[in-house]
């Protein structure tokens, strides 16, 4: 393996920002110094990286992504997800199973997994499915190394949506087995209501009102009811009350985690007038009072983490009326980027960002013993190096999914100009590794076999 220097940049440890350098061999993090000369080493090296007094934090860990593939690869393939996640400072994903097939199955889990380790750049997890056919075989995906399951969907899941019976049956076999529940709360019956009421509207605004805040927040409530004794992870919360919800089972000591993404985070109903059916998304964009919650909710560590909910579908899907265009947006690439911008402007520290889009995911979802952690030495240098002085604007066709669009044209971002894996540059202005670079990280179920 390339043993390599960073040298001359600036590191965040400890709380605070330090000049310094790091050496990397074997793919991990052997030694962090203020000065090239204070690092013992006697071999060659094979590689050094002038920082130029850039910043260098670790790569992003994106624990909510759909790349598609399989039946969908006019979408998003393995290839072009997981380049667009270098691209953007994602260095670890872990991909949900609504896919065509769902992953539901031992042989679905194989054929989803060979499509990722041929095509991948990154290293990924991969989440089980919950349907009603394989509730009671879930500790078989557990044991062959799913992470987590879910999505579980409570509302319009297809072959993946459960009733509350089958919830409760879901979340009591997942508790048996120690592992997480990833929660898409929706609540069917309210959505269905306003559908019948509002349905017919080709009004992309009316996307957010039969899809309310209620719905989010009486599905977190019922989950929560039901899953007592069940590891928890809401994903993409968006109202205000979700966070007080959250907030309040935490306090009580609840095995509780939630996420937000991006666009619950930048973009609200008012950006229907600019984008139409292209915010179609689930749970939908809320009214603009709802951010500030979700915001002070990150910062004061009520959610955990930052995730993606890359989503894409292709122009012409997205082209439809709201009505009959598929739900989702694009986001893996510009995850870091957008967050960066915001730890810039003050809106988020900058330690803040890393526990919420690296410590705190690896930690929830073991991923650490894939020594997938912090710029400590042992871990894997996972790392990318940012120019914090040259921000970017976000420009759809410039990004490397295949989708081709963002909900976020026009804003800026601090993208990194190097992204690099277990000590590897994987990213420099393009695509640095082969296809297939990336590793397969095993769930807690396979490592306890």
């Amino acid at each position: 393996m390339t043993d390599t220097i960073i040298r001359n940049v600036r590191i965040f440890i400890g709380g605070k920002l330090r000049e310094g350098n790091v050496l990397i061999e074997d793919g991990r993090i052997e030694r962090i110094s203020k000065v090239v000369s204070k690092i013992p080493y006697t071999g060659s090296l094979d590689q050094v990286v002038e920082g130029r007094g850039d910043l260098v934090l670790p790569g992003g860990i994106d624990v909510h992504v759909h790349f598609r593939g399989m039946g969908e690869e006019v979408k998003e393939d393995w290839y072009t997800g997981s380049c667009a996640a270098a691209a953007g400072g994602v260095t670890t994903v872990i991909d949900h199973p609504n896919t065509d097939p769902p992953l539901i199955s031992r042989r679905g889990f194989h054929r989803r997994l060979v499509d990722a380790e041929r095509m991948s750049i990154i290293d990924f997890g991969l989440n089980g499915g919950v349907c009603v056919e394989n509730i009671g075989r879930l500790s078989e995906l557990w044991r062959i190394g799913v992470t987590s399951f879910g999505e579980i969907f409570m509302a319009d899941g297809g072959r993946l949506g459960l009733s509350h019976s089958d919830l409760e049956r879901c979340l009591s076999e997942i508790s048996g087995l120690g592992a997480i529940a990833c929660i898409h709360a929706e609540d069917d019956e309210t959505n269905r209501r306003l559908s019948r009421k509002y349905g017919k509207s080709r009004d992309p605004r009316v996307y957010s009102i039969i899809r309310p805040p209620e719905s989010e927040e009486i599905a977190i409530k019922e989950a929560l009811d039901l899953g007592k004794k069940t590891k928890l992870h809401f994903c993409h919360i968006s109202t205000m009350n979700a966070v007080g919800l959250i907030r309040r089972v935490k306090d009580g000591g609840g095995d509780v985690t939630c996420e937000v993404t991006p666009h619950h985070l930048f973009l609200s109903t008012i950006e229907y007038e600019r984008l139409g059916s292209y915010a179609k998304t689930n749970p939908p964009l809320r009214d603009p009072e709802h951010q500030p919650a979700l915001w002070r909710g990150l910062n004061e560590r009520t959610i955990d983490i930052i995730a993606s909910d890359h989503a894409p579908h292709t122009i012409e899907e997205k082209e439809s009326e709201t009505y009959d265009a598929p739900p989702g947006v694009t986001g893996v690439e510009t995850l870091i980027p957008l967050m960066l911008a915001a730890a810039k402007d003050g809106r988020i520290s900058l330690g803040r960002l890393i526990e919420a889009t690296r410590l705190n995911p690896a930690e929830r979802f073991t991923l650490t013993p894939h020594q997938k952690g912090d710029l400590e030495v042992g871990n894997d240098a996972d790392l990318i190096i940012i120019n914090t002085e040259s921000p970017r604007t976000i420009r759809g066709e410039e990004l490397h999914s295949k989708a081709g669009w963002t909900p976020f044209e026009g804003m800026q971002a601090l993208f990194p100009r190097i992204t690099m894996l277990r000590g590897s540059i994987i990213w420099d202005d393009g695509p640095a590794v082969k296809r297939g670079n990336g590793n397969f990280l095993h769930g807690a179920g396979a490592i306890q076999v």
